[in-house]
């Protein structure tokens, strides 16, 4: 099996199948939710970190590779923009289903999935330029999905109330170990510039961590998948699928076409601003207690038409010369 026929194995092993193990897990009862959180933990803390470190110690440090993590902010600004010029929240009555539908728009699921799929394409280099745009995704959370789940939560309980963010405890949003990841790429960054040769047996720990973490990773997304709220909320959320699969990718592309002429570059960015909505949405909505239902809905719509058939997609495209991004 040559590396093209493989890397479209990967479609089916590294996407799809956890997403239908942790599913089934939860059917049978042998998995719990408990369980699911020490697995994202254990992910974001531990491989995550450990990709970070070896992904960035063989990365090359050009010039325009600083626009990158300015688009982990593009990918969330643009959907938001959209929702709030046009109103869309709006045709939501509740003040839970208007908090749930702005932050399911806002993060998008790209240091999982986006960085997987710009791997199987593109090599440590397309899973590099993923982790450099997770940087800003992971701050969008901290610094914007998890006040406005807090001030849905409060609006929903205290209508007449004055909103104070003070409420908040600041030093836990900004200092935890979900960040440690950031510190793994600068230690990769700084071995690189330093010229510290890296082992080849640390070639195929990269690939063996690569799809473990994508395992660890989307075995909970499976967990979490419930149909019960889809046909509620189908129809009423569908419009964030052309918002972030389309609109938001294609406003990015050419954004970053004003900076560089890299193929590679080019089709990550497109693969990455594409990516599905986040599980970091549905993490904020459940935490906050608002509407868990209605940010399942475009998170199973956008995850299954990600996986099934934008990626398959783009990537025929790209390897068959389609398109220029090889």
């Amino acid at each position: 099996m040559g590396a093209a026929e493989l890397r479209i194995v990967f479609i089916f092993v590294d996407l799809i199948l956890p997403l239908v193990v942790g599913y089934g897990l939860k059917k049978i009862n042998r998995l719990t939710a408990g369980q699911c959180n020490w697995l994202i933990r254990f992910n974001i803390i531990v491989i995550f970190t450990i990709l970070s470190i070896l992904s960035f110690w063989v990365m090359p440090l050009r010039a325009e590779l600083i626009m990158l993590p300015f688009f982990g902010f593009f990918c969330s600004a643009v959907p938001l923009g959209i929702v709030y010029f046009f109103h869309l929240q709006k045709k939501f009555p509740d003040i839970l289903e208007q908090g749930s539908y702005i932050i399911t728009a806002i993060p998008a699921n790209i240091g999982t999935m986006g960085g997987l799929c710009a791997f199987i394409l593109y090599g440590e280099v397309g899973f590099a330029y993923a982790q450099m745009v997770g940087v800003f995704q992971n701050l969008v959370m901290l610094f914007v999905c998890f006040p406005m789940g807090y001030y849905f939560k409060f609006r929903s309980i205290h209508t007449d109330e004055p909103f104070a963010m003070g409420n908040l405890n600041w030093r836990s949003v900004f200092i935890n170990w979900n960040q440690i990841s950031v510190m793994g790429m600068l230690l990769g960054i700084v071995l690189y510039i330093m010229h510290v040769p890296r082992p080849e047996v640390l070639n195929m720990m990269f690939q063996a961590l690569v799809h473990f973490g994508a395992w660890f990773a989307l075995i909970p997304i499976g967990y979490m998948i419930d149909f019960s709220g889809l046909k509620k909320y189908y129809w009423s959320t569908f419009d964030l699928v052309p918002i972030k699969m389309i609109v938001t990718p294609a406003i990015c592309y050419l954004i970053a076409s004003l900076f560089t002429r890299d193929a590679v570059l080019l089709g990550s960015v497109i693969i990455l601003m594409a990516a599905p909505c986040a599980i970091n949405a549905l993490i904020t909505v459940r935490l906050y207690g608002l509407n868990i239902n209605l940010s399942m809905a475009p998170f199973i719509t956008t995850v299954g038409l990600y996986i099934l058939v934008l990626f398959p997609a783009f990537y025929l495209f790209v390897v068959n010369g389609i398109l220029p991004f090889k």
